[in-house]
């Protein structure tokens, strides 16, 4: 691949260029961090029940005593005989973060319409500790628009990344965000679908800072 080659003074030039607009660029994070933090509320009314490896789970017991639960929604539906590779890099992120993200009062759980025995065969064999459960018997998935019938696909149809769109699939991916409060009171706070999961990849800050250029969408 051609590069330009300059002396290091040329490179310093340029460099403290870019530090300038890398600078206004996590500012203008920050303060998109503090829009998505100040959100509105929704209550979740619906009861949602979960199949997991040790039984029934309702959406509180997602939370584990914690005030905060991070949902990934695994796309994985009934049946089907590849992972998803965005989501299963995705989750992979988490392996080394569970204890650091329950120590500040978040719980992480992955979700997925598959059937709780074909979750547990591919959660073994990846060796993941994260809880991961199943939507299989509830409209958990469908409710927050990761998961569509037969007729949305056939039509080309279905709100997916608050889009109407051709999903493609009966399955996409995404992650959601929610709130317990001392009452008990569930609350959806946050959701993220497509390219929007990807400030949960922490990959791309080494794989951004390489020289080669690479195509985020081919991960």
């Amino acid at each position: 691949m051609q590069h330009e080659i300059v002396s290091r003074d040329e490179w310093l030039r340029a460099r403290l260029a870019l530090l300038a607009r890398e600078k206004a660029f996590t500012k203008a994070e920050e303060e998109m961090s503090a829009r998505r933090r100040a959100l509105p509320w929704v209550k979740v009314e619906k009861e949602y029940t979960f199949d997991s490896r040790s039984g029934k789970m309702t959406l509180s017991d997602l939370f584990d005593g914690r005030s905060q639960l991070f949902i990934k929604h695994f796309m994985m539906g009934p049946g089907q005989e590849q992972q998803c590779v965005g989501c299963t890099l995705e989750v992979d992120h988490v392996e080394g973060l569970l204890e650091y993200l329950q120590n500040n009062d978040v719980s992480y759980v992955a979700v997925a319409r598959a059937p709780i025995g074909e979750i547990e065969t591919l959660r073994k064999a990846m060796g993941w500790r994260f809880p991961w459960v199943s939507s299989f018997h509830s409209d958990f998935n469908y409710d927050f628009n990761v998961s569509f019938t037969p007729k949305e696909v056939a039509g080309r149809n279905a709100y997916y990344n608050f889009e109407t769109t051709d999903p493609g699939l009966e399955d996409l991916s995404g992650d959601s965000v929610f709130y317990k409060d001392g009452d008990g009171q569930i609350y959806h706070t946050y959701s993220a679908f497509s390219r929007g999961g990807e400030q949960f990849l922490g990959i791309y800050g080494y794989l951004d800072a390489e020289g080669p250029q690479r195509d985020r969408t081919a991960l």
